[in-house]
């Protein structure tokens, strides 16, 4: 919980930066960006570990942290040569992770403090109900 806090804190602070950018010093949005992307892969990182998820759940947990951590790399160095690989990782990261979830894998039980909605299957309706 407190990584959270800390977390949506920089965001404030990434904020406060597009409000009064000069109070920064020159070369802070990079670091602004990037640090929130980090603690956040960090915090659902720990997260799991406390709700001890199944292995496959653990493993698509992992998949999306390094999409965080890559696109949060691309943010801290966005002129290095590597910024544009650091970015298409974390695209196909993301990708991946919203595919892996409309396929419904893992199989395992449905982890509910997203959005997605889950239906009992003797709730579900098949086109022709």
């Amino acid at each position: 919980m407190a990584l959270g806090v800390i977390t949506l804190a920089s965001v404030g602070l990434l904020f406060a930066w597009e409000i009064f950018p000069k109070s920064f010093p020159l070369e802070a949005h990079n670091f602004l960006a990037a640090f929130p992307l980090a603690m956040i892969a960090v915090a659902y990182l720990v997260y799991q570990a406390v709700h001890r998820p199944a292995p496959l759940e653990l493993v698509k947990a992992i998949l999306l942290a390094m999409a965080f951590l890559f696109w949060a790399a691309n943010q801290l160095w966005p002129g290095s040569r590597q910024a544009t690989l650091f970015n298409d990782l974390a695209i196909a990261l993301f990708v991946l992770d919203v595919f892996l979830v409309m396929v419904g894998w893992p199989a395992a039980s449905p982890d509910e403090s997203f959005a997605e909605t889950y239906l009992e299957k003797s709730d579900q309706r098949t086109p022709m109900d």
